[in-house]
């Protein structure tokens, strides 16, 4: 069956993002460290980011707005203004932080669109994603662009069918096992398993096993040659 259709993930499979979180967590816990240790302290994060991804989604905004509670929390509502300040600070940098390419993206992004649809399909802020696409260079590459509030089955037949010839001739590559993997193969299109080097606990999931469909690569640049393996 011939593919048509390449969907790409964007923030760790193009260019840089979890290792930015990465940092704000470090300074968010130097910053309430008189209120509890690290682990504590993530802990908390991390339970505030995950009961409130359903009101706030994906994102730099979410994840501010969760910093924000967590402190609430653990100072017992009486976080100091300027730490509320560092936090809102923080959560600006982030939005404002230069877009860095992974190695060997801008090479495998011009030769896949040279053949096939490219299609852009990714969680977080609206605003913030389109700013980091048109800061990446890549923008012109892709047929088209799905920010999303979620990746799930539906999601991937959606965008597969509507810009290109449906998920069983497309292929999803991304960091993500849970997001950018399974659903996709759900959905019927091939899955390309592409890991960065620092995952965030939500995005976890195990492995499809004896999974024609799906395949794990070590880096980008090793995507065109396996699509031209099984592009029959």
């Amino acid at each position: 069956m011939p593919i048509t259709t390449v969907g790409l993930d964007a923030d760790d499979t193009l260019w840089h993002n979890e290792t930015i979180f990465r940092l704000t967590h470090a300074r968010f816990v130097d910053l309430l460290a008189d209120h509890g240790d690290e682990a504590t302290i993530e802990a908390r994060l991390a339970e505030t980011e995950q009961r409130n991804l359903r009101l706030y989604g994906y994102g730099v905004k979410g994840f501010t707005l969760s910093m924000i509670e967590t402190a609430m929390e653990l100072t017992n509502g009486a976080a100091p203004p300027h730490v509320v300040r560092e936090i809102l600070a923080a959560g600006r940098e982030m939005l404002a932080h230069p877009v860095e390419t992974l190695p060997g993206v801008d090479e495998v992004i011009a030769e896949l669109s040279k053949k096939y649809r490219l299609v852009l399909i990714t969680k977080g802020d609206l605003m913030d994603q389109e700013r980091k696409l048109a800061a990446s260079g890549l923008g012109e590459r892709f047929s088209a662009v799905e920010i999303v509030s979620e990746k799930d089955r539906a999601t991937y037949q959606r965008a597969f069918t509507r810009h290109g010839t449906g998920a069983a001739e497309a292929v999803m590559a991304g960091n993500s096992m849970k997001s950018d993997v399974l659903p996709a193969i759900a959905a019927g299109a091939f899955a390309v398993h592409i890991p960065y080097h620092v995952t965030w606990a939500h995005e976890l999931a195990d492995a499809p096993e004896n999974e024609p469909r799906y395949v794990s690569l070590s880096r980008i640049g090793e995507l065109p040659d396996w699509i031209k393996a099984i592009d029959g």
